[in-house]
């Protein structure tokens, strides 16, 4: 046994050997838990994706919904609004940006119908002038109601005439300044006025009436 052993060993060593000259010579393979590589199309747009200039191109590119275009957003709107205060010098600008908010969509002549009566129904209400011409609206012309604004200093900034969601209504929609009892003076305040189309058969034609105020 005592000189067997050594043999045996000898012969372990080798074998072991031999094995492992094998094994290295064999080609290597990743074991299945390893990552899988990305396909070429794949692999080109995470490229794509972790660089943040193309990733600002590719988002520059995507189209906007109809919905964005159409209408700007609140925040769009009021950045473009001049400052409190401004005066007649940014009346315009309010006019634009009310435009370009909600695009025309009544005929001419029901557009400019609509804010002439728009118009005198807000002065009307507010300062007091002018309430006998709709006596549906303001009850009896006799009676006397102190106007909430003065004359003087009553002034409409902006205004625009749209659809109400049917072809037979509207609204005036209306941004203006003045001065109440109490003698604060505030910009840029907004007023709508409802109307419904009727149709007159006596007259041959449509007016737009005015719906009292709640």
């Amino acid at each position: 046994m005592t000189t067997s052993s050594p043999r045996l060993l000898l012969i372990a060593t080798l074998v072991l050997a031999v094995a492992g000259v094998v094994l290295l010579a064999l080609p290597h393979r990743p074991s299945a838990s390893a990552s899988p590589t990305l396909p070429p199309g794949a692999a080109s747009a995470a490229r794509a994706s972790d660089s943040p200039a193309s990733g600002h191109r590719a988002a520059s590119r995507a189209p906007a919904s109809d919905t964005t275009a159409a209408t700007p957003t609140r925040s769009a709107i009021a950045s473009a609004l001049p400052p409190h205060g401004e005066g007649v010098a940014g009346d315009a600008v309010i006019q634009k940006s009310l435009e370009a908010a909600w695009p025309a969509d009544l005929a001419a002549d029901d557009e400019r119908k609509l804010l002439a009566a728009g118009r005198g129904l807000l002065r009307a209400d507010t300062t007091g002038v002018g309430r006998a011409t709709w006596p549906a609206v303001f009850g009896d012309p006799g009676q006397a109601i102190a106007p909430a604004f003065a004359t003087a200093r009553f002034r409409i900034q902006a205004a625009i005439a749209r659809r109400d969601g049917s072809p037979n209504k509207a609204v005036v929609h209306l941004v203006w300044a003045g001065t109440d009892r109490g003698g604060t003076y505030t910009d840029r305040r907004i007023t709508d006025w409802y109307f419904t189309r009727t149709t007159s058969k006596k007259e041959g034609g449509s007016t737009w009436t005015p719906q009292p105020r709640t």
